[in-house]
């Protein structure tokens, strides 16, 4: 079995890390099956929103810890190794917000440490109640610096510290109140769940989605006026799409939009 399944069902791809015995951990196997298959769906035509699941009973529990104790034997005491992990991890999470299909988690079990950084990294999530996140590396010695980067960008900083300090789990209704997942569904309506918000963002115009999904991140970083400048930029160019034209057109006749795309 392959460490990441790839299903197909119409525009939506499902991709499952399958390493229940480590408990879908980022290990090196791991993260090169995500960058890979990212890289690959991105430009697929194919694929108009991707969903990620974990196998067996927790969604990622984070980097592979005994990996990452066996760097420790080379000659630096795995300084170089550390590095090239973060700087992997973090190409796989940024792969994520730059594709240009929405990404929805569809969490189950656990989301910790780099899980729940994959969590909060996704465009969207869904979890099962009971799920249960944390970034807990505080409690091991080591603070979850990177998993606090994509946290911190969806929760409240006074929150997000108080995670990252403490270690403490937090449950799916919680994680919901503070913004870090979108809905919070009983445990044997999860996938379905998950694949109606995906069927609903695949029904949409591609092309839109995916304009807007670029747009999303990229004014986040700017003031307000600068952001309000580029995005009437980008809905000036959104407007030039012939399958927009027909949308507003359809739209006026009251009558369903007949896109190309």
């Amino acid at each position: 079995m392959a460490i990441l399944e790839v299903t197909q069902r119409d525009a939506v791809t499902h991709l499952t890390m399958n390493s229940p015995e480590r408990l879908n951990a980022l290990s090196d196997e791991m993260l090169a099956a995500l960058q890979e298959t990212l890289d690959t769906l991105a430009d697929d035509p194919n694929c108009r929103v991707i969903t990620l699941s974990g196998e067996g009973k927790a969604f990622c529990a984070g980097h592979d810890l005994r990996q990452m104790q066996a760097m420790r034997q080379n000659d630096d005491a795995g300084a170089a190794a550390f590095a090239d992990l973060f700087a992997r991890c973090t190409n796989v999470m940024m792969r994520i917000q730059s594709m240009p299909q929405p990404v929805i988690a569809q969490v189950h079990g656990i989301a910790t440490a780099a899980g729940c950084q994959l969590v909060a990294t996704c465009d969207m999530a869904v979890a099962a109640q009971g799920t249960r996140f944390g970034v807990n590396g505080v409690n091991i010695g080591l603070f979850c610096s990177t998993p606090m980067v994509a946290l911190s960008r969806n929760i409240a900083p006074k929150k997000a510290f108080e995670m990252l300090t403490t270690g403490e789990f937090i449950p799916a209704e919680r994680a919901e109140e503070l913004g870090l997942i979108n809905r919070v569904v009983a445990p044997d309506a999860l996938a379905r769940e998950t694949a109606a918000l995906a069927d609903k963002i695949a029904s949409k115009l591609g092309a839109a989605v995916k304009i807007g999904k670029r747009a999303f991140y990229d004014q986040l970083g700017m003031g307000t006026l600068e952001a309000y400048d580029f995005t009437g930029q980008v809905m000036v160019e959104n407007l030039s799409y012939s399958d927009t034209r027909e949308g507003m057109q359809a739209f006026i006749e009251k009558r369903p939009p007949n896109w190309e795309q």
